[in-house]
């Protein structure tokens, strides 16, 4: 076998001796400006810097939520509760905290703890916005297999996936919507006081609701002692369940650990509402048919049905305004089991089946499909019925407008791939009310609400999902309305008494808990459909509900500067 011969090149060693012996000719010009700005490229001027705004892509952070970083950073050294508004970015905020600690390589791995409903909306964003490589844990085998988990707090809670959370040490904790951990005696409060952290971020838009004492749970969760003992802390700083004392020095101890941003400070700009009312004119046989059935449920309410029973003759009075298929699985149901029991059927029955079959147009249906042809630009309608959406699919496809589904029941790979679908391909989307949550749509500006949800919560939470930060365009919300009939007479109260359509993100949350008791309105509008006697009697009632809450509107206001007083000092305009 023959042998490759190996030479030594030495000529090297005589330039290297003559640059020890002159101390010249280090390097060339252009090799000294490379290594120059290599060296630049990875200096940090100072701690206060953020490294991770040279990895975004795709968008750019607020001023407010690059200062939020900072502050995090260099004050609280990550150990922090997100207090701001809604709709001002926390999700941004801890995104960059998190991204920033992952660029100076003092974070390995994290976990986030959110509602189930933003398990996949986070996961998104972590990914898509800071190229966080994190991952939706959908297994028990998954907490020691990936290093950024996103998590529903209620499943991490629970055996055995408790002890997988509990046996491991993380760099970062981070928890959205916090607020519901105010109660140290709860399961949730227990189980975050377990996880070992380095640091946290705690994120509410209401870090005190009701007493003060929330305050100090989640101070304490956050920084245990930062505010004493409990007894101390009591002593100190309440004078009642609600009222402080030595607000001063309460708002400088809780300014150490919470950074709360407000609309009113004019960081952030939010495009305008447009509200549009759609008025729909039922053909004669849909007319019939709305007759037919709201004359039966009265029929059955003054011959003292239960209230189930009553409450799902109400549903189909609400699912006929909808649409023909969406009443008639109810009509199936009260065919095969008959009304309150009993095997023979009242002939009405039969009577409503006829009427059905005899409808031939679907005025909401046509209407809808006009709408959309008309419009430029993506478009989400929302429905409350399965049967609805499937036959506005069908209407649109007929019309050649390009659609897709969304509801609830769709696995969550799914739901991204129509989302993905609706961003990229489709101009519209139908969704039921699994639409209303933990979607971000920022790229569509324009919303028909199809049907109206009877919970104002619940409309907010649709409209939420579009008019949001980082929204670029007035949006426009068409609300239909068949007229002369229960749905009208909702969106009057809706729109005229509650103002609901021009409301700010979040207040509607707030209103709801100050009323107390009615605070599940869809449950006091059916029985207020039910006990009115007419037309007029059915809009006093439904005006005294608009002033109260209009009242509890004033009040929520007012207790909401009281806070602003203590947590940010801001004095009330």
């Amino acid at each position: 076998m023959k042998t490759v011969p190996i030479r030594m090149d030495r000529r090297w060693l005589t330039q290297f001796q003559e640059r020890l012996e002159t101390d010249q000719g280090w390097s060339d010009p252009e090799g000294f400006e490379l290594a120059l700005e290599a060296a630049k490229a990875q200096q940090i001027p100072d701690f206060d810097s953020l490294r991770c705004q040279a990895f975004l892509q795709g968008f750019t952070p607020l001023p407010h939520q690059l200062e939020t970083a900072r502050r995090v950073l260099g004050e609280m050294h990550g150990r922090a509760i997100l207090a701001d508004e809604v709709g001002l970015g926390k999700t941004i905020e801890a995104g960059l905290i998190l991204k920033e600690y992952l660029v100076r390589d003092l974070v390995k791995n994290a976990l986030i703890l959110v509602p189930s409903s933003l398990v996949l909306q986070w996961t998104r964003e972590l990914n898509q916005k800071f190229q966080i490589p994190a991952v939706a844990q959908k297994k028990a085998w998954m907490w020691d297999k990936y290093d950024i988990l996103v998590a529903s707090i209620d499943t991490a809670k629970r055996d055995p996936h408790r002890a997988k959370v509990l046996e491991r040490h993380y760099d970062m904790l981070i928890i959205d919507e916090a607020h519901k951990l105010k109660n140290r005696r709860t399961k949730n409060y227990r189980f975050v006081k377990e996880i070992r952290k380095k640091y946290a971020l705690l994120l509410t838009a209401t870090p005190v609701q009701n007493e003060l004492n929330e305050l100090y749970n989640l101070v304490n969760l956050l920084k245990p002692g930062q505010l004493g003992q409990q007894q101390v802390f009591s002593t100190q700083y309440v004078a009642g369940k609600r009222l402080a004392k030595n607000e001063e020095k309460l708002r400088e101890e809780v300014h150490r650990v919470m950074i709360r941003n407000r609309r009113n400070d004019g960081n952030v700009h939010f495009t305008r509402r447009h509200v549009e009312t759609v008025p729909i004119i039922l053909s004669p046989s849909e007319r019939r048919l709305y007759e037919g059935i709201t004359h039966f449920v009265k029929d059955q309410y003054r011959k003292g049905g239960s209230i189930k029973s009553l409450l799902s003759l109400i549903t189909l009075q609400r699912e006929v305004c909808s649409s023909r298929d969406a009443a008639f699985p109810t009509l199936f149901k009260l065919l095969k089991k008959g009304v309150e029991g009993k095997e023979d059927l009242p002939p009405d029955v039969y009577r409503l089946v006829n009427l059905l079959r005899d409808v031939d147009k679907q005025s909401k249906v046509e209407e809808a499909v006009k709408l959309a042809r008309a419009t430029e630009g993506k478009m989400i309608i929302f429905t409350e019925y399965r049967a609805t959406q499937d036959l506005l699919l069908r209407s649109l496809a007929e019309e050649e407008i390009p659609a897709v589904p969304y509801r609830g029941g769709f696995a969550r790979n799914k739901k991204d791939w129509m989302m993905e679908l609706f961003r990229t391909r489709a101009q519209v989307m139908v969704a039921t009310e699994a639409g209303g949550e933990g979607i971000n749509l920022q790229f569509c500006h324009h919303i028909i609400n199809y049907d109206l949800p009877w919970n104002p919560m619940r409309v907010e939470q649709r409209i939420g999902r579009v008019h949001r930060l980082g929204q670029e365009k007035d949006v426009t919300i068409y609300n239909f309305a068949t007229q002369d009939t229960i749905e009208e007479h909702i969106l009057w109260l809706l729109h005229e008494k509650i103002d609901m359509f021009r409301s700010v993100i979040g207040d509607i949350e707030t209103i709801l808990a100050e009323m107390g008791d009615q605070a599940d309105m869809e449950q006091s509008l059916m029985k207020i459909m039910l006990e009115a006697e007419g037309d007029r009697d059915l809009r006093r009632r439904l005006d005294h509900l608009g002033e109260n809450f209009d009242q509890a509107r004033q009040e929520a206001r007012a207790k909401q500067q009281k806070r602003d007083v203590l947590l940010d000092g801001t004095q009330p305009s």
